[in-house]
């Protein structure tokens, strides 16, 4: 049975995409602006949002927005309210990465990391949630990372925000979900991003940006809560964090060689 309320039809939906100007979060604006849906842009690069929004005219609107700044988000919510009357689907795409092994690690640098993975998405979720709640109507999707099920090499500080996340999205569908908003975590495995391209490992199971922003737009029309890709990955991953940590740490270093 599923979860939430699937999308069965994107023409004329409004949606706003947090973390659009590249990678899962271009894929994902590109995909539903092709099935009919009205999305709002935005991300910190102006110049990439004003240039894929002027393909599509009226029916994208690129609006700037670094998520680290708490009060830059409820004037951007309230240009999209403004324009559309309201928001059906907002997707917090916005996120960075770096490989950190543990004595690498520096705290200012970690301490970025938290305030745009997950400060960032608080920043965003409280006028987001009035929003919603208000219109009695409407999803949040989250994107976390398969790198937040249990801890892995190079993600120590990475893997410790996309934990958060995840633990941040079940809580949400808890309050949400009886008020009527539908609530989604995404948990890609490795896709093909200028994030991933720091990665100096071989990428099991890599995507292309265009197969995830697929399997995004499936999980949102099936009602998925957790919406996790490429299966043949990331059931694997399911599997290793049931197993007890003596077996986990040995199949983790064996299989990654790290």
């Amino acid at each position: 049975m599923s979860l939430n309320r699937g999308i069965r039809d994107w023409r004329g939906l409004r949606v706003w995409i947090v973390g659009a100007s590249s990678g899962i979060g271009e894929g994902v604006a590109k995909a539903l602006l092709a099935r009919g849906a009205r999305v709002a842009l935005s991300a910190r690069r102006a110049a990439e949002l004003e240039t894929l929004a002027a393909v599509h005219g009226t029916q994208a609107l690129a609006i700037p927005l670094d998520v680290t700044d708490g009060t830059a988000v409820a004037p951007a919510l309230q240009r999209v309210v403004s324009a559309w009357g309201g928001v059906d689907l907002v997707v917090l795409c916005s996120g960075t990465h770096q490989p950190v092994r543990a004595w690498d690690l520096e705290a200012g640098e970690a301490r970025r990391m938290v305030d745009v993975n997950i400060n960032g998405v608080f920043n965003c979720l409280q006028p987001v949630v009035q929003q919603l709640l208000q219109q009695r109507a409407g999803g949040i999707a989250v994107v976390s990372s398969v790198a937040g099920y249990s801890g892995l090499p190079t993600a120590l500080v990475y893997g410790a925000t996309k934990a958060a996340l995840i633990n941040m999205a079940e809580t949400l569908y808890l309050d949400l979900v009886p008020r009527g908003i539908s609530v989604y975590v995404i948990n890609p495995g490795f896709v093909k991003t200028p994030l991933t391209d720091r990665n100096t490992f071989a990428m099991p199971a890599l995507i292309s940006v265009d197969d995830a922003a697929k399997a995004i737009i499936a999980g949102f029309e099936h009602g998925d809560f957790e919406i996790h890709f490429p299966k043949r990955f990331t059931l694997w991953l399911k599997l290793l964090r049931l197993l007890p940590y003596r077996w986990y740490f040995a199949l983790v270093h064996k299989g990654t060689g790290l």
